[in-house]
């Protein structure tokens, strides 16, 4: 393996929190996604039925939280910014563990940090590999889902 690309500003940024974005929950949102993905289960389309079975509201399926508030001018997706010498990118896998229920009308905050840099070697060379955790939060603060995933570079 060559010289190691992880630098020391990589190293300082690992378990910092950075602001991700914000969603809105809305129960047009909820049906278009349920209905493009083949949910079937009446509490991702009838509010009286999501209610009878004891939730406040219309519930998100999983994969829907929510849809980014656009805001113009705001600028790209804050990232990690760093700047490593590898061309191609691949997707390492992601998981998602959902803790609470996301209802229309929620406000969905994340935030997103590095929790490790690794490098190795493989077949087509050096890479390096970044585990990354998203935490997604509601308006009351409640963590409603954690994503975890990582990122291949090489």
């Amino acid at each position: 393996m060559a010289e190691s690309v992880i630098t020391d500003e990589m190293k300082a940024a690992v378990g910092v929190d950075v602001p991700g974005g914000t969603s809105e929950v809305t129960t047009s949102g909820i049906r278009m996604f349920a209905r493009a993905v083949g949910y079937t289960d009446l509490i991702f389309y009838d509010e009286d039925e999501a209610k009878k079975q004891g939730y406040s509201g219309l519930v998100a399926p999983p994969g829907y939280l929510g849809s980014a508030i656009f805001r113009p001018g705001g600028g790209g997706a804050p990232g990690g910014g760093f700047s490593i010498p590898y061309k191609r990118i691949l997707n390492g896998g992601t998981t998602y563990e959902y803790l609470a229920p996301v209802i229309a009308g929620d406000t969905i905050t994340s935030f997103s940090k590095v929790t490790d840099f690794r490098e190795r070697s493989g077949s087509r060379g050096d890479m390096l590999i970044t585990y990354r955790e998203t935490t997604f939060k509601n308006q009351d603060g409640t963590v409603v889902a954690k994503m975890r995933g990582n990122l291949i570079q090489y």
